[in-house]
């Protein structure tokens, strides 16, 4: 006997046993949320892509898990700074950034293999159960009571909702396309559907550590792309960014290969990148690489139905400041906490259509404006070192070099003191940074204030330069807006 729908326990099916799928179901685990995940591939860590970055904001999160510890074990910090480079691989600028972000936030930013940290994610899984290979989704069907998905072996699973963790190609958001334009044609339209674009590809990969190479992050400005490396003792990890020739969206986006990939190589084979080395050199030792398409785009609607949309499912950024992984962690975050505030008030019944609605657009109103500010951060972030027009290029030889050393640390730590954690979950014992954390701002009943220090110029001639620096970086983020400047 079929039980009646308000004493029907709820369950998720999340699609795509990535990232972004693996700490869903550690935090649906946490949060006692019933779940399954299903995962295309052959297993869970594939030797694919190359390194990962996670932010204090995503750290916290981590910590929240129980998987910190494990994570900074794989990781090696990168102790040397940062160092913006000319064409010939000489400095333009060099920063103590990492320093200024554990000085900022409490804890260091981590550079890791992102199989490793697969590795870790499902390795401390508390049950590998849930987690479901070789599962390739064919179809989704939607009744009064659940959502069904139809896999390629002939089997189904059935769930209250669908989680589409599966990436910026996703067949969920494909299906909730359909099933939205089933029932209300026209509520899902072309430029929806084109919101997430190619303008650049990538060459990426590493390989062993490079002794000629600090111990840093560097990035090589050029005209039309850049490179952006991550040296370290043990590891070697390059990407680098091109400017396709005319943009595409998934409908027609190419297929690569790796004679692709030693063509990228070798055009850009002789090029420097430091004082004491070229790319080619790099190349030749390399452990992996291939070239990927580099999107962007935040779609406007991240649900429908019983649907719901998390991490580059439903926005991807540039990877030049490596905040898309925190950020698929971020949207896993808040969505986790709206299902258990309800769901924990209620017996973990399930929900009715309205009430999945109403939580669904809640998670997207929390989450799409600040998901639209970062990419737009990444956005000129990758758009300057690339030199993508004039004013970017005059940008860096006339402002870049005379910028603050804590000025892009800065900027990062209002992105990442604003993240969202678990609501539902202790922190623990966490060092304090210099950057109050948003959700920590009330406390013992009272609003504490955000530390904010103010650079220092020194003398006439460093007030000058600074203030030649905030009016053209004024002028530059203007034109921006205007959409004067190109591609921004």
């Amino acid at each position: 006997m079929v039980k009646p729908l308000s004493q029907k326990k709820f369950r998720a099916v999340v699609v795509g046993g990535g990232v972004t799928g693996l700490v869903a179901s550690h935090a649906f685990t946490k949060a006692g949320i019933d779940h399954i995940v299903l995962e295309r591939g052959c297993e869970a860590a594939p030797p694919a892509g190359a390194s990962l970055a996670i932010y204090p904001h995503g750290a916290r999160i981590l910590q929240q898990l129980g998987l910190l510890e494990r994570t900074q074990k794989i990781a090696d910090p990168l102790e040397d700074g940062a160092t913006n480079r000319w064409p010939d691989g000489s400095p333009i600028q060099w920063s103590d950034l990492w320093r200024f972000v554990r000085e900022n936030h409490g804890v260091e930013l981590m550079l890791l293999e992102r199989r490793g940290y697969l590795e870790v994610l499902w390795e401390n899984l508390p049950n590998k159960s849930r987690v479901l290979f070789n599962k390739r989704v064919t179809d989704i069907i939607e009744d009064n009571d659940g959502i069904e998905v139809f896999l390629s072996d002939g089997t189904s699973e059935r769930g209250d909702i669908v989680v589409g963790a599966d990436g910026v190609h996703s067949t969920v958001r494909e299906k909730m396309w359909e099933h939205a334009n089933r029932l209300e044609p026209g509520i899902i339209d072309v430029k929806e559907k084109k919101a997430i674009t190619t303008q650049w590809k990538c060459l990426l990969g590493f390989g062993p550590g490079e002794p000629q190479m600090k111990n840093e992050l560097s990035v090589v400005y050029n005209h039309g792309y850049s490179f952006l490396l991550g040296t370290q003792p043990r590891r070697c990890f390059y990407f680098v960014f091109q400017r396709v020739k005319k943009p595409w969206t998934r409908y027609s986006r190419p297929h690569y290969t790796q004679q692709d990939a030693e063509e990228m190589a070798a055009s850009v084979a002789d090029m420097p990148i430091s004082e004491t080395m070229v790319f080619g050199e790099l190349w030749k030792k390399r452990w992996r690489g291939s070239v990927v398409d580099i999107e962007e785009g935040v779609l406007s609607r991240w649900h429908y139905g019983r649907t719901v949309l998390v991490g580059d499912t439903a926005h991807k950024i540039t990877p030049n400041m490596a905040l898309g992984g925190n950020s698929g962690m971020e949207s896993v975050v808040v969505l986790t906490n709206l299902l258990h505030t309800h769901l924990s008030a209620t017996n973990f019944n399930s929900p009715s259509r309205h009430t999945l609605n109403s939580l669904f657009q809640q998670y997207q109103d929390q989450r799409l404006p600040r998901m639209k500010h970062i990419m737009e951060f990444s956005r000129l972030i990758s758009r300057t070192q690339a030199w993508d027009n004039w004013i970017l290029k005059m940008f860096t030889i006339w402002v870049l070099p005379y910028l603050p050393q804590r000025k892009l640390a800065d900027d990062l730590g209002e992105i990442i003191r604003k993240a969202p954690m678990l609501d539902f979950v202790p922190l623990g014992e966490w060092k304090e940074g210099r950057l109050e954390w948003e959700d920590m701002k009330v406390k013992d009943g009272r609003e504490r204030k955000t530390k904010t220090l103010v650079p220092r110029s020194r003398g006439l001639q460093g007030k000058a330069l600074l203030g030649t620096a905030l009016v053209l970086s004024s002028l530059l983020w203007a034109l921006s807006a205007k959409g004067l400047v190109k591609g921004l």
